[in-house]
This record gives structure tokens, C-alpha cells and sequence, in this order.
């Protein structure tokens, strides 16, 4: 669907034809994305005695007669004694927060965290675009990656316009904070507790990094994908890409940085802080990395994939060249030299459901097209990528050159299978009162009962 959208640029409305923006593709709705947040009820503090009702209950089926006697008898000493403290003590800190968890449960469970997180704690997945009009095709990186990209960016532009619609359970809102972390989100690695910076702002909060990096055989660009007022075209995006691509394969590689990130967290801090002691230029050049939208990586591999099987192009996705991700950013976009795609992301700033729905999206917006761009062939005179060059030093060298040796390490010894499961779906399940995640979870534990007999 082509559009002629106005625009402001130096104080005077323009109509850029070249423009062509989905907003009016989303649905309908005069909510705003955002709107429901300050309302959202506070997350209640359950009762102890409920908590240890269900603590019971989760253990009475691992436990025999005696062991779940003696169980009782520990859980009823704890309620009566210095359990009735801790939970009053809860009571007061959920007070003064609408998350009582959210803070515990991000440094715990990831921030916290030492082990490499790129391997143990990122998820990832390939695209579904070789189902219809993608399937492999060598010479496709470029196109398909441009368009691919446009796409992602326009689902951005939705984000920041406070367009997408509210997710729902029935008529009541859910919380959409976690969409806030999608884009231009980054893990920055602590010595002993990582952080999360997210630079993303909506457009009625102010402005947003508008510029994407690349990453290519070892090295680091980036571009920005609005040109005076207006998201630049796939045409454009593919100038982009195709400067990038020529160069690389035309130059030396790069000292590949992005496999830093791929190291255990206390020894990429140690690294990092190195790096910007040995240049204050180095420290713009991450934090510019961090705030891009998203990163785009452009792999030589071309992984053999079908409807059927996964199996290799989600192994390069998840345990492939550590130098065509960066494994602290909430959102990589990896496309490999036959136009097959896949996404790897940081968990600690949202949940799969998030990258999930921004995946989705893409792909209708593919499919919807045929797989191909419909406007304007016009490329406008933007400015060429830059790049980013990093001081290194031969200890820089040599981190980089110990970050690949563990990663790859570690990656060998992860099996990947991933065959698509097409006999049923989710309806059978919910039909049969089971959550897919719980069905899942299930057959996870069947599975290993019969291995292994326990």
C-alpha cells in the first residue's frame, strides 16, 4: 500500500512521495500505545499462607511419605517464626514500588549473572520468510536485507508514534512497558552486576537515536534511516548496504570488536573498560553502537534451511560468527549471503513474546507484498555509511582473539535440532485445557523420563 506523506522539515510542510510509511497499515484504534501504563494496577503481594499452600503442593509430587511429613513440619515452623517478618517486610517494600519483583528478578536471574550470557541467556530464531516468497537464494542478501530492514523500521516508527495497538486480555490492557525495550536497548557488562541502558523515547517524549549499525567481516558501521523528516526507502537502505558489502569484501576485515561481548561478563567489563582507557573515542563509538536501533549483521554463511528443518540456520544464529552480533543488544538482525534471516537478542530487557511480535509483523508485512518493494526506485542523495574504528592495541587483539576461543568453545558443544512440529497446534491444546507453554514444558519432562527413566 503506497502512501504520499506530509512531512515538516525547516518549519514548512512538504509532501515526501519517497516516504512511505505503514502507520496506516496498523490497526485502527485511537488508543495510544502507551496510554494505560500510569493506571495498570501494582503487582499484589500473595499471602504467605497461600505461597506455602503452593509450595506443598509443587513438592508432594517429588517427595515420599516421611520426606513430605518432615516438609510440613519446616514450612509450619517458618510461617510461625521468621517467616511472618519476611513477609511484612515485603509488604512494605511493594509500598513503594508497583513491581515489588522486577528489580530482584532482573539482577538475579540475568544482571547478576557472570557466565558468557550470549550463549546461556540470549534467544534466538530463524525467520519464517523461506516459507512463502523467500526461500534460499544466493545474491538475495542485499535486496531481501533492505527491505527486511524497512519493515523493522517502520514497526519502530510505530512504537515511537504510540501506534501499536494495546495488547489485551478481554477489554482489560496489559503492560506494554517491555516494547519500550526492543529497540535501541543495550546490556553494558559491570565487573560484578551488569545494567541495562535503553534510549529509546517515544515522539511525544522527545527525540530517539534514528541510525542503525552494520556489522560485516569484522568491522562497524552505521547510518541513519531518516533523511529531513522522512524514513529513508528500501531502495536507499539497499545503497546503504551494498557500500558496506563492497567494501568489505574489497578491504581488509575488521579486528571484530562485537565478539567481546560474546566473553564472560566480569572479563568483557575488564575489556571494555580497557578499550576506552586507551581511546575516550572508543567509549562514543560503543555507546553509539548501543543506542542504534537495532544491529544488523551481514554473514558470508549461507545455512541450508526448509519448512521442515531449522536446524543449521538457527545454530548459526545462536552459536555462529561471533563477530556478525552483538550479544548485548536486545535486538540483532542477522542475514546470511542466501536471503535467510534470523534474530538474536539479549533476554534481561523483555520477554520472547515481544521479539515474537515484531517478527510476526515483518512477515505479514512480506507476504502482504509478495516479497517485494512496490514504490519508488528514486535513491536520494543521503550520506554514506560511516565507520567506526576502534584504537586497539595487541591486549585488545588478544582479548578478541580469547572471546572467539571460549565462544567457540562453549558453542561446540550445543547440539541445535529444530524440526517443525506439524501434526497440531495450539487450538488442540487449549481445547484440552492446556497452555501451549505448559504442553511444552510436559513433553520436555516426558521426553526426559523416558531417556533417562527418572
Amino acid at each position: 500500500m503506497l502512501s504520499v506523506t506530509p512531512a515538516v522539515v525547516h518549519g514548512k510542510m512538504i509532501f515526501c512521495c519517497d516516504c512511505i510509511m505503514e502507520n496506516q497499515l496498523a490497526k485502527s484504534t485511537e488508543e495510544r500505545t502507551f496510554q494505560y501504563q500510569d493506571t495498570l494496577p501494582s503487582l499484589p503481594v500473595p499471602s504467605l499462607e497461600e505461597s506455602l499452600k503452593k509450595y506443598l503442593e509443587s513438592v508432594k509430587p517429588f517427595a515420599n511419605e516421611e520426606e513430605y511429613k518432615k516438609t510440613e513440619e519446616i514450612v509450619k515452623k517458618f510461617q510461625n517464626g521468621v517467616g511472618e517478618k519476611l513477609h511484612q517486610k515485603l509488604l512494605k517494600k511493594a509500598k513503594g514500588k508497583r513491581n515489588w519483583l522486577e528489580e530482584w528478578w532482573l539482577n538475579v536471574a540475568y544482571l547478576d549473572v557472570r557466565i558468557p550470557s550470549q550463549l546461556n541467556v540470549n534467544f534466538a530464531g530463524p525467520a519464517a520468510y523461506i516459507e512463502h516468497y523467500w526461500p534460499p537464494k544466493e545474491g538475495t542478501q542485499l535486496e531481501r536485507g533492505s527491505i527486511t530492514l524497512w519493515h523493522n523500521f517502520n514497526y519502530w516508527q510505530l512504537l515511537r508514534k504510540e501506534k501499536l495497538p494495546v495488547q489485551k486480555v478481554g477489554n482489560t490492557p496489559l503492560d506494554m512497558d517491555q516494547f519500550r525495550m526492543l529497540f535501541s536497548t543495550c546490556r553494558v557488562p559491570g565487573i560484578t552486576r551488569d545494567s541495562v541502558m535503553n534510549y529509546f523515547s517515544t515522539e511525544s517524549e522527545g527525540c530517539s537515536p534514528s541510525h542503525v549499525t552494520v556489522l560485516c567481516r569484522g568491522r562497524v558501521f552505521v547510518f541513519d534511516v531518516m533523511h529531513e523528516g522522512c524514513l529513508i526507502t528500501p531502495p536507499e537502505i539497499c545503497r546503504q548496504l551494498t557500500y558496506i558489502h563492497k567494501r568489505c569484501h574489497s578491504e581488509p576485515d575488521g579486528p571484530g570488536i562485537a565478539a567481546l561481548t560474546s566473553e564472560e561478563r566480569t572479563q568483557w567489563a575488564k575489556a571494555r573498560e580497557y578499550l576506552i582507557g586507551l581511546d575516550p573515542q572508543n567509549l562514543t563509538m560503543l555507546e553509539k553502537i548501543q543506542s542504534s536501533i537495532l544491529v544488523y549483521g551481514m554473514s558470508d554463511g549461507s545455512p541450508h534451511v526448509t519448512p521442515e528443518d531449522y536446524s543449521q540456520v538457527t545454530a548459526m544464529i545462536l552459536t555462529g560468527d561471533p563477530t556478525v552480533l552483538w550479544g548485548d543488544k536486545s535486538y540483532n538482525l542477522i542475514s546470511f549471503s542466501n536471503g535467510v534471516f534470523g534474530c538474536n537478542g539479549d533476554h534481561a530487557p523483555y520477554d520472547g513474546m515481544i521479539i515474537i511480535n515484531v517478527s510476526r509483523y515483518v512477515d505479514e508485512k512480506i507476504f502482504e507484498n509478495e516479497g517485494k518493494w512496490k514504490g519508488s526506485e528514486k535513491v536520494q542523495n543521503i550520506p554514506l555509511p560511516e565507520e567506526l574504528v576502534f584504537t586497539v592495541d595487541e591486549k585488545v587483539l588478544s582479548d578478541i582473539k580469547q572471546a572467539k576461543a571460549q565462544y567457540l568453545k562453549q558453542a561446540s558443544d550445543l547440539d541445535i535440532v529444530v524440526y517443525a512440529f506439524t501434526p497440531f497446534g495450539k487450538k488442540l491444546t487449549k481445547k484440552k485445557m492446556l497452555h501451549p507453554d505448559t504442553f511444552v514444558q510436559l513433553a520436555l519432562q516426558l521426553a526426559y523420563y523416558r531417556l533417562h527413566g527418572r
